[in-house]
């Protein structure tokens, strides 16, 4: 099951890679940075329809080799999990910002793309801290089952990000930060 799921991402990996973007990318990939603020690794502002690419640009680990993840790059990618669900829900997040702008307002609009990526972050954050500890041997039994909720979850995002391509994207000044 652990080989289909890295496939799964993978193929969305790929489709999302092969698609053409608007911005230039490079080759170069840095290592992951504690302390780093949601500011920093946050994908919300933009355009909609690269929000899975742009998330793993932000967290560059070879997902080929996932054994090989240290543990504080896995840390920095579980608080990052954390932080972005908390810019999601948490009082001063997405909802809250909404909810302020009005659903139906296009900053509330724009607000809302920009909340699907970053559910876009949160989730591939989250598939990739399962599939680090599965690759790493940290399964406590349950870690496939999660990962499988998880995999729907993001395909299912990614998708709505996919299907909003080229709308505007609004970010949120959200304070929080990795350890």
């Amino acid at each position: 099951m652990y080989f289909s799921t890295v496939t799964i991402i993978l193929g969305l990996v790929a489709s999302t890679l092969a698609a053409p973007t608007s911005h230039t990318t490079t080759n170069t990939k840095r290592a992951l940075q504690s302390g780093m603020k949601y500011a920093d690794f946050q994908i919300s502002d933009g355009k909609a329809g690269d929000a899975l690419n742009e998330a793993l640009q932000k967290f560059p680990i070879d997902m080929n080799n996932l054994a090989s993840v240290s543990d504080s790059d896995h840390e920095i990618i579980k608080n990052a999990r954390e932080i972005a669900e908390s810019a999601e829900a948490d009082e001063g997040g997405f909802n809250d910002a909404i909810d302020q702008a009005g659903e139906d307002s296009s900053e509330g609009e724009a607000l809302q793309v920009g909340k699907i990526k970053n559910k876009v972050l949160k989730l591939a954050l989250e598939s990739m801290d399962l599939m680090i500890k599965q690759a790493q041997g940290d399964d406590d039994g349950d870690v496939q089952e999660k990962l499988d909720k998880e995999m729907k979850k993001l395909k299912t995002n990614v998708q709505e990000d996919q299907d909003s391509k080229g709308k505007t994207s609004k970010a949120i000044d959200f304070d929080a930060g990795t350890a």
